[in-house]
């Protein structure tokens, strides 16, 4: 399945969260470190098929969009 560069936001959006979550110390650490892992996993794997469908290096789209999660007012515009 392509995804788009607004899916791998979600996504890397959606890892960032899951991350927080387990850094937050929850009630339930072990269910939060792998809610954490599993987002992050499935964000690797998206950027990697997008990487692939576009012709693109996966390192270079991943940077793009943790940039993008990470630093919206920079790449605005």
């Amino acid at each position: 399945m392509a995804h788009t560069f607004e899916d791998l936001v979600e996504l890397e959006q959606s890892a960032e969260a899951a991350h927080a979550q387990y850094l937050a110390g929850t009630t339930d650490p072990d269910a939060a470190r792998q809610a954490w892992i599993d987002a992050a996993a499935a964000f690797q794997q998206a950027a990697t098929e997008h990487a692939e469908a576009e012709g693109k290096v996966r390192y270079e789209v991943e940077m793009a969009v943790k940039k993008a999660v990470r630093h919206p007012e920079s790449s605005e515009g």
